[in-house]
């Protein structure tokens, strides 16, 4: 049955949603207070790397993560066809590097799990791992190489999704500032800052770092909360032989360096809390520049030609918040997806619409239903054991 969705919210998520909701048949709306994808979104540098940025073990967030990998190839090929846009999407594979003995067992007994999730990745040491990456760190002693991993330019396919929208009939309506619930456990009612009202038949909140504020509203602990992300990039022309700088895209504990067709090399991440301050810091792009000439020496006489940031939105568990508020299903959650906002994209929009559609998603997806932090005694304790958490994190100086 076809229904009017209301999404709060036009980042990658939001706008994901919307093109499956339409696909689907439903009558989609987007509302953005800024413009769409103007924060995490079109920030993110854009990896699709669930075995590298997940890697603690096959939990329930890695497994939506991987399962969204695998969906990437038709995915992408839909927006553009829907768009008539194009945008890079490169299987690049990825490595992660390993200095010292400690790190590399730690590799080990990362792979051997990941080869039961459908890894074909290998360890590579020495000459081996000098040829996949030429210019890498000779203190390097060895890296994870997993080829499945992908990467794609998130600016761009932001806006091909956003276009992909619109020309599926989504309605976006952007810049309206501040918009508030007002009404939801009957007919959907959300109101602009300008007074518009728009109504519709469910609400679907993808409004990132900002869905935290609507814990009022429904009466329930919504933990998602801003955390500052902090890239920079490098001029990375191709050598002569048209050969890259960096191949592949390369992990280590500290951050990420990527290398896009646009002959840039993307690093990140710095992390703070920063509330809802994107601003960029000297001693945020600072720490990424010193980790990444540990990395590529070749960088020591290079600075970065652009810095930027976005805020992401993190959850206190670290998995997003994807589901029905309660048993109506009038309100669906598809929020706090952290740094894999883009990776989680066409996952998130099928299993959003699923709901949408009544259908019964698989077991693990369970772990990311929204009321999940009712078992705190009320919103306070919840803000109280966040605000614990967060000076922990902002503590660690990431």
């Amino acid at each position: 049955m076809s229904e009017r969705v209301v999404i709060l919210g036009g980042g990658v998520i939001g706008l994901s949603c919307a093109l499956e909701l339409s696909r689907r048949g439903h009558r989609a709306t987007v509302l953005e207070m800024n413009r769409c994808g103007g924060q995490a979104s079109g920030a993110a540098a854009g990896m699709l790397a669930p075995y590298s940025e997940n890697p603690e073990s096959p939990d329930p967030f890695f497994r939506l993560c991987l399962e969204s990998l695998r969906l990437y190839p038709e995915w992408q090929s839909e927006v553009r066809r829907l768009s008539g846009l194009t945008f890079e999407y490169t299987n690049s594979g990825s490595l992660y590097v390993a200095f010292h003995e400690a790190d590399l067992l730690g590799l080990q007994s990362r792979l051997r799990w990941q080869r039961e999730h459908g890894s074909s990745g290998t360890i590579v040491e020495g000459k081996s791992l000098m040829l996949l990456e030429p210019l890498l760190s000779r203190k390097a002693i060895a890296a994870l190489h997993t080829p499945e991993e992908s990467h794609l330019y998130a600016p761009d396919y932001v806006r091909a999704l956003e276009r992909a929208c619109r020309n599926a009939g989504v309605d976006i309506h952007e810049r309206l500032g501040e918009v508030s619930v007002a009404q939801w456990e009957g007919e959907i009612a959300l109101k602009s800052a300008d007074g518009r009202t728009f109504g519709g038949d469910r609400l679907l909140v993808c409004s990132g770092a900002w869905a935290g504020r609507l814990a009022e509203t429904f009466g329930i602990p919504i933990p998602i909360y801003p955390i500052r992300g902090q890239i920079c990039a490098y001029e990375a022309k191709p050598a002569p032989t048209g050969a890259k700088l960096v191949e592949h895209m390369v992990f280590g504990n500290q951050g990420y360096l990527v290398a896009k067709e646009n002959d840039t090399l993307v690093c990140g991440a710095s992390e703070d809390v920063a509330g809802f301050d994107a601003s960029v810091t000297e001693r945020g792009i600072e720490r990424l520049a010193k980790w990444n000439k540990q990395l590529f020496p070749f960088l020591e006489r290079m600075t970065p030609f652009h810095r930027w940031a976005g805020l992401r939105p993190s959850t206190q568990d670290g998995m997003p918040l994807i589901g029905p508020l309660d048993e109506s299903g009038r309100v669906l959650f598809a929020a706090g997806h952290y740094r894999n906002g883009i990776l989680l994209s066409p996952a998130t929009a099928k299993l959003a619409a699923d709901y949408a559609d009544g259908k019964s998603p698989e077991t693990f997806c369970r772990a990311f239903l929204p009321n999940r932090f009712q078992r705190y005694a009320g919103v306070n304790s919840m803000r109280e054991e966040t605000d614990i958490w967060l000076a922990k994190l902002g503590s660690d100086g990431r």
